[in-house]
């Protein structure tokens, strides 16, 4: 006995239709109506091989994870290692990395290894974090500098930077000499403070014949707000060669000589302010 034809006899010429309508943007739900198309089996037929248009698709939350659970298994990163990192589950992570391939085992010694320098990392962060807070937190405890701050600051800073005078070498010059130029500008708004004028410093570099020596020069004269021509002859040093420098590379920018023309006054006014620092200071051992 022959068999009834079915609604879906023609299946061919239905699945041309239904794929027609997947590759147009339309959901299951929709081909399903629009085809009468009943059975789920069948419809999964119809539209096997064809992918579901982007709009259907719901976000998954998942999806930065999985991601980045790849990008680690490609890093070579075990389970225990990405499970430590993202906070998911081994069998997530198994289904996520499964068609990736197993990282390259390593020798137990290089493993320690790599744990050591893993948790040295971590400490030298830790460390660096406390720095850093330890210094902004002394930054805020300075405030408001007044000119009394400044005034002894200043007094302390030449006694250990300046020039002074020997009793077998009598030159009651005010030259400073520095590197770094934070001293730099304190040392100027001390000096700016005491009343001295702009136009009786001179500005000379003392740096390392191997340095850039006119970069120096442009960097000294902006940071004192002078033109580079205003400075004087550089003063070159000559490097031993069997000594290894490390005052070098980019930052490397030699010292700036400064020096206050007719500062023989002041200089007296300076090592007697230093002495007088100094005979106060015993009262405070007590």
């Amino acid at each position: 006995m022959a068999h009834a034809p079915t609604r879906y006899a023609d299946f061919e010429g239905l699945r041309e239709q239904a794929v027609t309508l997947r590759r147009a943007g339309l959901s299951r739900r929709q081909i399903r109506d629009r085809l009468h198309v009943d059975n789920n089996d069948i419809l999964n037929r119809l539209l096997e091989g064809e992918p579901p248009p982007e709009w259907t698709r719901r976000p998954n939350a998942k999806d930065d994870l999985r991601d980045r659970a790849r990008e680690l298994r490609l890093q070579g990163r075990t389970y225990d290692q990405i499970q430590v990192e993202l906070g998911c589950s081994k069998s997530s992570i198994s289904l996520w990395v499964r068609d990736l391939p197993r990282p390259e085992r390593r020798a137990p010694s290089e493993q320690a290894k790599l744990a050591a320098r893993k948790r040295w990392e971590h400490e030298l962060a830790i460390r660096d974090e406390k720095r850093r807070r330890t210094k902004e937190a002394a930054e805020e405890q300075i405030g408001e500098l007044s000119d009394r701050d400044l005034f002894m600051a200043g007094v302390a800073l030449y006694w250990a930077e300046g020039s002074k005078d020997k009793p077998y070498d009598r030159r009651e010059n005010v030259i400073f000499v520095n590197s770094d130029p934070g001293v730099i500008q304190l040392y100027l708004a001390w000096l700016g403070l005491l009343g001295v004028d702009r136009g009786r410093l001179a500005y000379r570099v003392m740096i390392h014949l191997t340095a850039d020596v006119e970069g120096a020069k442009r960097y000294w004269a902006d940071l004192v707000g002078v033109d580079v021509s205003a400075f004087q002859k550089t003063t070159i040093k000559r490097h031993n060669p069997r000594t290894v420098r490390k005052n070098v590379g980019d930052d490397y920018r030699g010292c700036l000589v400064i020096r206050v023309a007719q500062g023989t006054e002041l200089y007296r006014r300076i090592e007697g302010w230093w002495k007088g620092m100094v005979t106060q200071a015993p009262a405070r051992l007590r």
